[in-house]
């Protein structure tokens, strides 16, 4: 299965032109000790780390590369904290398009490396993802780049490439499937971790579609959570202002370092209407629940894919949410994106090598 049997629901490609690497139609699962432990009963979470390069970013990556080749486009210039890079460059390659990758300062090595081995040409930029001056002109410059004919410059955000971004909408409609076929009844709430806000956006859209369509009744309230260290739209959703606000980033949660707007004023106006809030965590809440998920549950996170249950948690604990309420928490990436977070995860458990007497 793929995103592609959602065809007729994103942005059209001609069969021919479509590339897929089995992407989609990721496991929804209830917690069994995370949940339970904070009176919630009615905890999922959606495994997208399972997509085939390790993130939700490859169902853009599908849809994004697929309406290139439609295009006739030969050469994919992307920006990225790391996920998207990843993803595109394995479409690429599947595809057979040239791909380069410009990524910001504090990108993990784990997802450089993976790049690169899907043979992308990678370079990061110095201040991009960190100053939002600096990260301003990159995308001033790559944008220029990207508008010649052969050429397009793939961002996971609507105001970059909408045709990618409705193939990350395809997470709406299998969560509307998943909740028919396993829940007791509808979502009331997705937790959707947030760096430029194109996540937030796309599950919110996919939900509104399916509204239109009559083939589900009221939307789930979608739920911002971003780093306190980089707070562009969570507060501002929260706090019923008009527009994001761009921030000089200070998180250290790898793949949500997006100091500019993106798609964040879309998040403060789209996702108000289905009763959605921002939701600010610390660094350290969210290694402690990347820790948590895999002892806990068996999954291995990334941070950034930790991080919608951080906030679900955060917000259950403030007395936001009800704990009856049916919630589903995104987790967006695998853990062996992020080298770094598994040295701090196990700085303190040691793997001794051992004499077979002492067996």
């Amino acid at each position: 299965m793929s995103i592609w049997r959602w065809a007729d629901w994103i942005t059209p490609v001609p069969e021919q032109h479509r590339t897929t690497l089995g992407e989609g139609d990721t496991p929804l699962i209830r917690s069994n000790s995370i949940g339970p432990a904070a009176g919630l009963d009615n905890l999922w979470l959606k495994l997208e780390s399972v997509n085939p390069a390790g993130s939700f970013k490859d169902r853009f990556g599908a849809a994004a590369i697929s309406a290139m080749k439609a295009e006739g486009q030969s050469r994919c210039i992307a920006t990225s904290s790391g996920n998207t890079g990843s993803a595109v460059a394995a479409y690429c390659a599947s595809a057979g398009l040239q791909c380069e990758i410009a990524v910001v300062e504090t990108a993990p090595m784990g997802k450089l490396r993976q790049m690169m081995a899907y043979g992308a040409n990678v370079y990061r930029i110095k201040g991009f993802g960190l100053d939002p001056e600096i990260s301003a002109r990159a995308f001033e410059i790559l944008t220029a780049r990207g508008e010649a004919p052969d050429a397009r410059l793939q961002v996971s955000s609507y105001i970059y490439s909408v045709p990618g971004m409705t193939g990350v909408e395809t997470i709406s409609f299998e969560l509307a499937e998943q909740a028919e076929s396993q829940l007791e009844r509808p979502i009331d709430h997705v937790f959707c971790p947030s760096g430029g806000g194109g996540l937030c956006v796309a599950v919110c859209r996919g939900f509104g579609r399916l509204v239109t369509l009559s083939r589900l009744a009221v939307s789930p309230a979608i739920e911002c959570v971003q780093p306190r260290g980089n707070d562009t739209m969570a507060s501002a959703l929260s706090e019923g202002a008009s527009q994001a606000e761009p921030v000089t980033c200070t998180t250290d949660i790898s793949g949500l370092q997006v100091p500019n707007i993106n798609d964040g004023h879309l998040v403060v106006q789209e996702l108000k209407p289905t009763g959605g809030l921002g939701q600010l965590v610390s660094d350290t809440s969210v290694w402690e629940v990347q820790q948590r998920l895999a002892t806990e549950e068996g999954i291995f996170s990334e941070p950034a894919g930790a991080t919608a249950l951080a906030g679900c948690l955060a917000a259950v604990e403030t007395g936001r949410i009800d704990r009856n309420a049916v919630i589903v928490c995104l987790v967006t990436g695998i853990g062996f994106k992020d080298e770094a977070s598994v040295d701090r995860m196990l700085a303190e458990t040691p793997c001794p090598t051992i004499e077979l007497d002492e067996l």
